[in-house]
């Protein structure tokens, strides 16, 4: 074998265990998916998103090695379970502490 032979046959081989390993990965998505989905998703939801949004979710998703839909029902049920806390910003303490300065001077005349 000649030295391009070798590295037709290393490329071969690796390409081959990509794609092995890519397999791999779908399948245990799809059986994460089909997990959920016997978990109980009664309620087909439909919903218009921007191109933008759409590529961020399969990007994110893909980085997950999980389908779309569980990514998104995951965000939906972490946003819905999460309790809002309010924080103030800077400006908005400051405006605050001008309000009661001013009216702690105006008290006091």
């Amino acid at each position: 074998m000649t030295d391009d032979d070798h590295t037709r046959q290393a490329r071969r081989a690796r390409r081959a265990a990509i794609q092995a390993e890519y397999a791999e990965e779908e399948a245990e998505a799809a059986e994460l998916e089909a997990a959920e989905h016997a978990a109980a998703l009664d309620v087909p939801l439909n919903l218009r998103i921007t191109r933008t949004l759409n590529a961020q979710l399969r990007q994110r998703a893909a980085a997950e090695h999980i389908p779309t839909s569980a990514l998104v029902r995951r965000l939906l049920t972490t946003s819905v379970q999460t309790v809002p806390t309010t924080v103030l910003t800077v400006d908005q303490v400051e405006a605050i502490a001008r309000r009661v300065a001013a009216e702690t001077v105006t008290a006091a005349l």
